[in-house]
């Protein structure tokens, strides 16, 4: 099974009623074998350029847990879907996720001992 990220823009109409959309791309996912982790809902965003005459779009990000030969299905599936303006199905770079983690908390750690011997002086 490896991590993908799954951006989805929404026809922008569906931002009153978005839980239908979202639960059929979800029960697309499923039945290929895909396990939702983490859904991200932006809401509704300007476009940088119109897409199918539409200006505005719904913004939601998915962390999906899938087998390789499921994505050129999820592709198909999702280039047919109505409620969807657009996809990226991407696969992140754990490693440079975990190495950027690890800097931050060591800069938050000197940080902290900075603010300390600051404290100490006065």
């Amino acid at each position: 099974m490896n991590q993908y990220e799954i951006g989805v823009l929404y026809h922008p109409d569906l931002e009153i009623d978005l839980e239908k959309a979202t639960t059929k791309i979800e029960k697309i996912f499923t039945d290929n074998g895909a396990t939702v982790t983490n859904v991200d809902n932006w809401g509704r965003r300007k476009l940088a350029y119109p897409i199918q005459r539409q200006e505005h779009a719904v913004y939601v990000f998915y962390t999906v847990e899938m087998p390789g030969e499921a994505v050129r299905k999820i592709e198909g599936l999702l280039n047919i879907t109505d409620e969807v303006i657009r996809f990226l199905i991407v696969r992140p770079d754990l490693k440079k996720i975990a190495k950027a983690e690890a800097l931050r908390e060591e800069k938050a750690k000197k940080a902290e001992a900075r603010k300390a011997a600051g404290e100490e002086k006065a």
